[in-house]
Parts: C-alpha cells; structure tokens; sequence
C-alpha cells in the first residue's frame, strides 16, 4: 500500500510555552491561527521549606524537548508534514531564576520560582538604600556548546537591572544589586532569529520569538492599541494594559513593564500590570493539599452543586498579598465558615477569590488609565470554566470576552516568531490579522449585589495581612539564594510607590529568568 500523501497546510509555525504549572509545544498555521496540534507535560514544584518554591531546570529543559517531539509525533499521526514547520517561538515563566555553569551548562541550584518568599528580609535590607533566567534560547541553540545566550526586552524589564528606556542593561542598577554585568544575556527584540535548534524532530529550524508569557498573551489577544487590556488566568493571574510608546507610572500599585519590541527596528511597546500571585495554584492546592477533588476540572462541578459561597470567603494569599497591596506578611485564609459550609461552598469561595482579585487590580488600572474598561479580554486555561467566567463578569460588572482558542499565550509567541525577519511567514498587519470567534459573558447580577459582595471580600483580605513578620520568614541558614524572585517583585513595588520619581524610573522592573 502506497504511503498516505502528508497534508500541505501552509508554513506552520511552532511556540514552546513553558508556565509555572506546566510546559506545552502547540503549533499552529501561519495562515489562519489554527490550532493543529500539541503536547503537555506537567511540572513538579518543590516546597523545601515554608514559603520556598523551587523547581528542577533539567525537568523544565526535559519537558521542553518532550513537548516538541510528542507534538511532532501527533503531527505524523494527523499526516501534516513536520517540515513546513518554519520557525518556533518561546515564552516562559517570568521571574523564576536560575544560574547556569558557563562552562558545563548546568545548573548550580534549584530554579527558584517566582512565588517563592524566602527574598523578604532582602528586600527590606535592600529598601533601605533606595533613596526616598531559566534561559531557554541558549539550552535548546546548544547550550554549553556554543548555545546563543540571549533574552529579549520583557524578559529583561522583569530583572530591575534593565533601564526600560534606553533598552539596556543598567551599570547603575547592577553595581546596587552587585550583580556582575558580564553574566548578563543580551538583549534582543522579541521577534527576530536568534539561532538555530540544535538537537531534536526539528534541528535546524529558527527559533525567532520570544516573548514572556504575558507579554505573548498581550499579543496573542492582538492587543496592539493603547488601551487595549487582558487577564490570563494560569498559576497566577496577570491583567496587562497596552499604554502605547509611553512610560505610564502607576498610582494605585500596578507596575511598568515592557510590553513588546516585535522587529530589531521596531518601536518598543510598554503596559501597565497588575499581578495576581495565586489563581489555578488554589485549584491545585485544593487537588494536591486538601485532597477535595481529584482532578482540576471537578472544581467546576463542585461549585456549579450550590451556586454560592454560602458567606464563606476564600483569601489565597499563600505567598503574600502581590497587587495591588504588595504585602508580604499576609497569608492565606478561609473566613466566614458556618456548620453548614461544605467542600462544595468552598470550592466556590475558590473561584470567587479568583474574581475579586481580578477586580482589584481592573479598578487600580481603571483609576491609573483614567478611561474604565468597557469589556474585559481573558485568556488561559483557567477559562474553560464557565462558572469562573460568569463570576468573573458578575464581580466586574462589564462583559468578559474569551477568545474560543484560549491559548494564546503560545499563539502570541508563535506570531513573533513567524513574523520575524528573514521568517515572514506571519504578517502582524492589522487587515492580516485573522478574525477570533468570541465567546461573551454578561453580568446576570445586579451592582448593588455586586458591590456587597466585593466590600465583603475586601474585609476579609484585611485580616489576611500581618499575620508573618520577617523574623519567622527567615528562619533556617541564609544563602546566596535568599536574594530571589519575590523579593525583587516587592521591590518594585516599592520602588514604584516611594521612589519612582526620585530615580527617574530606572527601577520599576522585577526579577526575571534570564538570568544564566
């Protein structure tokens, strides 16, 4: 029997999509955004002590390669030619660090993840002196041999070493945070060819995007205006604006970030963001810690069985408060319990959380922006949820848009690369741009009832906070790895609120995972 003709779709273009809970290979047409295959592989969190979380680099870098060739395995199956696959993009886990052997390219500790709080008593000794990178590009274009040690612009805005303005590294912001600039990738744009891949199904293709993660959902929801917001539900939440050419300094606790520089010569792009610390990490908290569900989807089931929280209310503050507070000393809560509570109101309680948060940080942006959001634009596993969405609009009161392909953190990573120079198989020109079916979620609820609800929950995240002081944070030997991710995300903030116009903001940027 004659061997079955491979399918001829076009140039598709491939985006490794590397997050806190999981890492994915998708690949999509070029032509038309499709979705037509891809792999996951979920990813172990270690908690070697209270409030540490870290992660294995050799099981993130292991899941990356797996991902491409089970991904490029149901390719053959679905006989699509892996061979039109053109280019391939990369978004990551922003903030999780690590630190690589020049020489060897192995890593010399634990990644240590974004979420983890062991950084807090360094940054209350760093705040006092401010006046009034898990990189991917390099392991997969060879690594210790002769791999490209590069990052792009919104990677490199997350460090606070990187002077937002003048796109480089800072000498200024090094020497303060004594971090020798020499170990330092260079900084490229997010679309551009970097190098070549070096082993695997798909040796020799470019890689040319790479954006981090919610940089690439803001471009994966092709939000190019000013203006124009989205929310990505994953391991935490993260609300990014598109503020057009300009700098925008928060006044409610959002921080400055870049967005996207899409072409060497092209302009740079900046957004505010509101960050959100805990929203699917509660799903699996409740799956892996409590055991009252089996699977993250239950989750849906249980809180569909009552349809309320029954006044029970859920504060997730397992890592602290992040934005709009930025307060470390809190800690998760589960208030308002009565005989009659069961696991079902507390698995609503769980989503509901997940909504409030998000209200929180849209009325900081709203109030920074000075123009509210009609609708919101959201993204991300977390909204296959219908129960989520419908809360989500009812909390918000304005319409919650979902693209009915949620992935578009991979699409947003997948477009930069093949828009790149010397790819050009992806036109980010407006009128290219393929149209998204949408699917809307009005609120069903009436203000009042909504505004209850809310002030409810803001009395409840009142008596989150203080309940940590620094001297139980930092219990154990110090290291050299006490000076890690959260503490530079509250940095930040700091910054942003007591110093930002002192030092012109050069320091408005958090820690990132391009570090090797």
């Amino acid at each position: 029997m004659a061997a079955a003709k491979k399918a001829v779709l076009g140039p598709l273009v491939g985006a490794v999509d590397q997050g806190t809970s999981s890492t994915r290979f998708l690949v999509f047409n070029s032509k038309t955004a499709e979705l037509l295959s891809h792999h996951q592989v979920e990813i172990k969190q270690e908690f070697p002590r209270e409030g540490w979380v870290e992660q294995d680099p050799k099981e993130i870098l292991q899941s990356v390669y797996e991902c491409i060739e089970k991904t490029c395995e149901k390719l053959g199956q679905l006989n699509i030619d892996i061979s039109n696959i053109k280019a391939i993009g990369v978004s990551n886990q922003r903030e999780t660090t690590v630190v690589w052997d020049k020489l060897t390219g192995e890593p010399l500790y634990n990644a240590v993840v974004w979420l983890d709080l062991r950084t807090q008593s360094t940054v209350e000794n760093l705040s006092k002196r401010i006046p009034g990178n898990n990189n991917f590009v390099k392991s997969l274009t060879g690594g210790a041999n002769g791999g490209v040690h590069c990052t792009d612009v919104t990677n490199a805005s997350r460090t606070m070493l990187f002077n937002i303005h003048s796109l480089e590294w800072d000498k200024e912001l090094c020497e303060f945070f004594e971090i020798p600039m020499k170990i330092l990738p260079n900084v490229r744009s997010s679309s551009e060819i970097y190098g070549l891949m070096k082993a695997g199904a798909l040796e020799g293709v470019p890689i040319s995007g790479c954006l981090g993660d919610q940089s690439a959902a803001l471009v994966g929801q092709m939000c190019f205006q000013d203006g124009q917001a989205k929310n990505t539900y994953g391991t935490g939440c993260f609300l990014l604006c598109n503020t057009g050419r300009k700098c925008v300094f928060s006044e409610h606790g959002l921080l400055t970030t870049v967005a996207y520089k899409l072409g060497r010569d092209k302009p740079v792009y900046y957004a505010l963001e509101g960050s959100v610390a805990i929203a699917g990490a509660v799903i699996r908290w409740l799956r892996d810690n409590l055991g009252i569900i089996q699977t993250s989807e239950e989750i849906e089931k249980l809180a569909k069985e009552v349809g309320t929280s029954y006044g029970c209310y859920f504060v997730p503050a397992f890592s602290g408060l992040y934005a709009p507070y930025w307060e470390p000393s809190a800690r998760g809560i589960i208030c308002g319990l009565t005989q009659f509570t069961n696991k079902c109101h507390i698995a609503f309680a769980a989503l509901e959380a997940v909504c409030f948060q998000t209200r929180e940080i849209l009325d900081a942006m709203n109030r920074d922006c000075g123009i509210p959001l009609s609708h919101l634009q959201v993204d991300g596993g977390m909204t296959n949820n219908k129960i989520l969405m419908q809360l989500q609009a009812d909390i918000l009161y304005i319409p919650v848009v979902k693209p009915s392909m949620p992935e578009t953190t991979a699409l947003g990573a997948a477009m930069a690369a093949g828009a790149a120079e010397g790819v050009g198989v992806w036109s980010l020109e407006p009128e290219d741009l393929s149209a998204v079916t949408m699917e809307r979620f009005e609120p069903q609820i009436n203000a009042e009832e909504s505004e209850i609800r809310y002030s409810t929950w803001k009395k409840a995240v009142m008596k989150s906070v203080g309940w940590v002081t620094t001297q139980s944070s930092e219990s154990g030997d110090p290291s050299i790895f006490c000076s890690l991710p959260l503490g530079f995300f509250i940095v930040s903030s700091m910054v942003m609120l007591i110093g930002a116009r002192y030092i012109s903001g050069q320091l408005l940027f958090k820690l990132d995972n391009f570090i090797s």
